[in-house]
């Protein structure tokens, strides 16, 4: 069974730093490419930052180039992102999702909320 969780989000105010984890099981991992999406209040979804299955490429949208960073362990089974430098409009639900062969596996997601 495939099991995506997010988790370390929170309150932060602006200027601030986050770390958000996700832990994967059920699929293989090491070969999946991880994406984090961040869908703000009454927005779609969108990508924020990609890494390949052996951490070799990383890509990131315009709006957090330079804030956040993606990692992975493959070890662990686990993502993560490390988001410095926060901004209000980086308000909203950070998904994880797993991409392999065809098949797109996402979690429940974690709220983060930026706010002095």
């Amino acid at each position: 069974q495939v099991r995506i969780v997010e988790s370390g989000g929170g309150l932060v105010q602006p200027g601030g730093s986050l770390r958000l984890s996700c832990a994967a099981s059920g699929f293989a991992f090491s070969y999946a490419v991880m994406t984090w999406y961040h869908q703000a209040p009454g927005k779609e979804r969108e990508l924020v930052a990609a890494i390949s299955s052996a951490a070799a490429t990383t890509n990131y949208a315009d709006s957090v180039k330079g804030r956040f960073t993606i990692s992975r362990d493959n070890a662990k089974n686990r993502v993560y992102l490390q988001m410095n430098s926060l901004r209000p409009e980086d308000t909203g639900v950070y998904y994880c999702n797993g991409y392999l062969f065809g098949s797109a596996y996402w979690g429940q997601g974690t709220q983060v909320t930026v706010s002095s």
